[in-house]
């Protein structure tokens, strides 16, 4: 199974190709839109070529979340902690976006290691701001303690319109994801999926791994929920994360598989129907062709049919020539 990239392929690509034609002065406008309906915008100016200004888009949060300023709560420490003085928070961002990021790519550093460990943090922004609100309480969690003032019950935006959510304990902290699927083919395919991911956790390779489980309806940790946040049609899956899971550099990876879960059962579910369709394709064209062996060769049996009339013929007028 292939994990998704923490970071913006296309992104980090126009942060290496500004970086090595510095000296030239070009202009940059532009827009994209990534999984999740994460949107982006890259300019650079003919005056400014060191400078870059990054907008970023995050998705409609549902009722049930908790957004300040436009931003989850900790993104900002988080940037902030992230990428320090080369890069500078616009307030207000632009219009139509959450957040509007200054790159000073002047104040990179000389050591090419270390420039490239950067622009890859700067390409990873739909982490760091979107995995802002995970990253407080599982740190919180590494040290065996509960965020101050915190819900009992934390709903975090992943997709449009759509969250998923936490209870954080200070032993433990359970994650629910709703599944939802707008097609029922990939309805199907998930609900399969899932069940099958819940029963290879069992195997002893992956005994330290989170426990998972899946369930058609919602699990209890979910009362007080909402009616729209429990309404899912691929079932609730149920993660319980353990200090064990986030520490050391555990972290990062266990903040960006749990906000990127959903795209990461949608990314497999299309490509398990595309194989599908590949192999129903291929399965068509054989039978066609098996078919199309089987029609006898019209050609080959009029030319028989002429042949042997031929030679009656001929048999014929020979022994009447003959009498």
């Amino acid at each position: 199974m292939i994990l998704l990239q923490s970071h913006s392929r296309f992104l980090l690509q126009t942060l290496l190709n500004r970086v090595q034609n510095l000296e030239k002065s070009v202009e940059l406008d532009y827009h994209w839109v990534e999984f999740d309906d994460v949107r982006y915008h890259v300019q650079v100016s003919m005056k400014n070529p060191h400078i870059i200004l990054l907008s970023v888009s995050l998705p409609t949060p549902p009722l049930e979340t908790f957004f300040l300023g436009g931003l989850p709560f900790g993104a900002i420490e988080a940037i902030k902690a992230a990428y320090g003085v080369t890069v500078q928070i616009l307030d207000p961002p632009r219009d139509g976006f959450n957040l509007t990021l200054k790159l000073n790519l002047s104040k990179l550093p000389p050591d090419e290691e270390n420039r490239y460990s950067i622009l890859v943090k700067v390409a990873s922004v739909r982490e760091v701001v979107l995995g802002a609100p995970l990253r407080v309480i599982l740190k919180y969690l590494a040290s065996r303690t509960v965020a101050p003032d915190i819900d009992r019950l934390v709903a975090l935006v992943h997709r449009p319109n759509e969250s998923f959510f936490l209870v954080p304990q200070a032993e433990k902290v359970t994650v629910v994801f709703p599944m939802r699927f707008k097609d029922s083919i990939d309805t199907v395919l998930a609900t399969s999926f899932l069940q099958e991911f819940m029963e290879s956790r069992r195997t002893a390779g992956l005994s330290n791994a989170p426990p998972c489980l899946w369930s058609h309806s919602p699990p209890l940790e979910l009362q007080g929920a909402t009616g729209d946040a429990l309404s899912a049609n691929a079932g609730f899956v149920t993660f319980v994360i353990f200090p064990r899971h986030v520490e050391g550099k555990k972290l990062d990876r266990t903040v960006w598989n749990l906000s990127t879960f959903h795209a990461y059962v949608n990314y497999h579910v299309k490509c398990s129907e595309g194989f599908m369709h590949t192999r129903m394709r291929r399965r068509v064209e054989s039978l066609i062709q098996a078919l199309s062996h089987a029609k006898p060769d019209q050609e080959k049996t009029k030319k028989t049919a002429h042949t042997r009339s031929f030679k009656r013929l001929v048999c014929y007028v020979n022994a009447k020539l003959d009498t």
